[in-house]
């Protein structure tokens, strides 16, 4: 699962850094140049010329970055969510919409200190097989470049404003939840898979501009602007609406859209199974621990911190 995940995050990025100009034909590529079509187009062109190796490209940084963001992420969560209740003159758990708002806060400062690694990644994933590096030495290549050390950190502020894609995720499944399954207190497993796989597909749609121009930023530039390379999101967005007109902010929304239905779908599945299965092994004359484990399990705490957790934070 995790292996079919990182070839649809290869081809994604893939796909949201090239530039397809209107009129291809006019344009001079350099040499060994490829246009990807589609996921399944991009995916059999680096086994061609790869062979199965490069669907893992960047492995190292994604790892990483997987295992730093969370690190950091859940540090940050509970510093935040500590101060928090500790102003609190009554002591109660947050509701929904504080529990988010940490998230987003503690999002927001994880993506300071590990967003290097995702710029790394992304450089390795975009790169043609000779021209590829080792992490560290894509890592200096960037430091090398116009933009010294500040370019391990392009890209920041469109993912500072991507931290709100969990929260769009949470509002659209409780609004679908009681859309759907109204008055439902348990779902069935497929439907827990189905809102949390609806859910996601929105809240990626709604923010896939950002996404796309994020991407635009860490790669290198196209090669039709001699190496210079973007300044901010907004001029990324203005390039792409530019040439490739306003759907080409969308462009890699079909395996991103994948990726996150898979791994919001299990996410919801998962949750809604603990919810329930408690009580099955719980005796009779347990009600008041039923309750306190079922209230727990679906604290919004627990659930909200999971959702930015497993959300894109490495988009």
């Amino acid at each position: 699962m995790q292996s079919f995940i990182l070839w649809i995050c290869e081809a994604k990025t893939k796909l949201q850094a090239q530039v397809k100009h209107r009129n291809q034909e006019a344009i001079a590529h350099p040499e060994g140049h490829v246009h990807y079509e589609s996921t399944i187009h991009t995916l059999q062109h680096i086994i061609s010329e790869e062979g199965i190796h490069g669907l893992y490209a960047g492995i190292h940084g994604a790892l990483l970055g997987v295992a730093s963001t969370n690190f950091a992420y859940f540090y940050w969560y509970s510093i935040v969510r500590t101060l928090y209740l500790s102003s609190q003159k009554l002591p109660k758990p947050p509701g929904t919409a504080v529990e988010l708002s940490l998230g987003a806060v503690s999002g927001a400062v994880a993506q300071i200190f590990t967003i290097p690694v995702s710029v790394i990644t992304t450089r390795q994933q975009t790169q043609r097989k000779k021209d590829r590096k080792s992490l560290l030495e894509t890592g200096r290549e960037v430091v090398r470049s116009e933009d010294g050390w500040t370019g391990l950190w392009r890209g920041l502020k469109a993912s500072l404003v991507l931290v709100v894609n969990p929260a769009i995720t949470y509002g659209a499944y409780q609004r679908l939840r009681e859309t759907l399954f109204p008055g439902r207190a348990n779902l069935k497993p497929w439907e827990s898979f189905l809102l949390g796989a609806m859910s996601k597909a929105l809240a990626t749609i709604a923010t896939q501009p950002l996404i796309v121009a994020k991407v635009g930023l860490q790669s290198k530039p196209p090669h039709q602007r001699n190496g210079v390379p973007f300044k901010s999101f907004v001029e990324v967005i203005r390039y792409i609406i530019e040439h490739e007109g306003p759907l080409g902010l969308f462009k890699g929304v079909g395996p991103q859209v994948l990726k996150g239905v898979l791994v919001q779908g299990l996410l919801m599945m998962i949750k809604e199974r603990q919810v329930q299965s408690p009580c099955a092994r719980i005796p009779k004359d347990g009600r008041i621990l039923t309750a306190f484990l079922r209230k727990e399990w679906s604290s919004s705490s627990s659930f909200s911190s999971n959702v930015y957790a497993n959300s894109d934070l490495i988009i």
